[in-house]
């Protein structure tokens, strides 16, 4: 069970930031630094943003759940 959650939480911590770095900027800030703010054709429409949410969403809650399992592991070990 320790190597699952922690096989678990390695590759959810790779696919969360995928995901957060797949989102497009919504405003001002960093992604504008770096060439985000110009308005492109080809950004994308807003029922991938919706579902690129929804997948970072879950991800986060798999990413939460295994690192609380890993803590109650630590504790109750």
């Amino acid at each position: 069970m320790d190597t699952f959650l922690d096989i678990l939480l390695i590759v959810t911590s790779v696919a969360l930031l995928v995901f957060v770095l797949l989102h497009r900027g919504k405003g001002g800030g960093l992604s504008s630094l770096f060439g985000g703010g110009v308005q492109s054709s080809l950004s994308g429409s807003s029922v991938v943003e919706k579902n690129l949410d929804r997948v970072t969403v879950f991800t986060a809650v798999v990413w939460l759940i295994a690192i609380l399992g890993i803590g109650l592991e630590i504790k109750f070990a």
